[in-house]
């Protein structure tokens, strides 16, 4: 028998992101959902090693690479459609589930359940609430790195973005802007190359 699944998920790499909007580097869902696995891993890890919470930060990592795996079949539609209204939102998240279902399916059955459990993890708050915060980061990582590159279309979401951030109530995104993304304004030569130090 054959299955499709990864074949789909290779297709990622196909849905652009940000299709309102110019950029000057195009992202893919591919992309990002790897940058999203790498930023949940690591709140995750300030969780259990800076605050002393439990956290399964490998689950949190896969949840992340298939966060938005179902929109290999939907797209990527943008957020001031998706959420314009309740009403769109809710059916926008029914096509989602369906989504989510017709890649089930591409898989044998008894591979399924692990599979449903990263899918379906967003109805899971406390499971979840990484993984979204990690999303967020994600975004405005790109709109940091778009202002960067002398494209000011990003500035708005930039900012509101950030506004989101800093408003969170969870220590490992305070703890994570603080620390980590100033590194982000640096140019290669400020972050250190492979000379220095040798």
């Amino acid at each position: 028998m054959r299955y499709n699944f990864f074949a789909l998920i290779s297709r990622m790499r196909f849905i652009t992101r940000w299709s309102l909007m110019r950029n000057s580097v195009p992202e893919n869902i591919q992309e990002h959902s790897h940058m999203t696995a790498v930023i949940a891993h690591a709140l995750g890890l300030i969780r259990r090693d800076v605050f002393g919470r439990d956290c399964d930060v490998n689950e949190l990592a896969a949840i992340a690479l298939y966060h938005d795996a179902s929109e290999i079949f939907t797209g990527d539609l943008p957020t001031p459609i998706k959420y314009h209204s309740r009403g769109l939102r809710a059916a926008y998240g029914e096509v989602e589930r369906i989504a989510v279902e017709k890649l089930l399916n591409t898989l044998p059955e008894a591979l399924r359940a692990a599979y449903r459990s990263l899918f379906t993890a967003e109805q899971d708050a406390e499971r979840y609430e990484l993984v979204k915060a990690a999303d967020k980061l994600s975004a405005y990582i790109k709109c940091v790195e778009e202002r960067k590159a002398g494209n000011l279309e990003f500035l708005s979401a930039e900012a509101s973005t950030r506004e989101k951030l800093l408003k969170s109530p969870l220590p490992e995104v305070r703890y994570f802007m603080e620390h980590f993304i100033p590194a982000f304004e640096s140019n290669l030569d400020e972050l250190g190359t492979i000379g220095e130090g040798l």
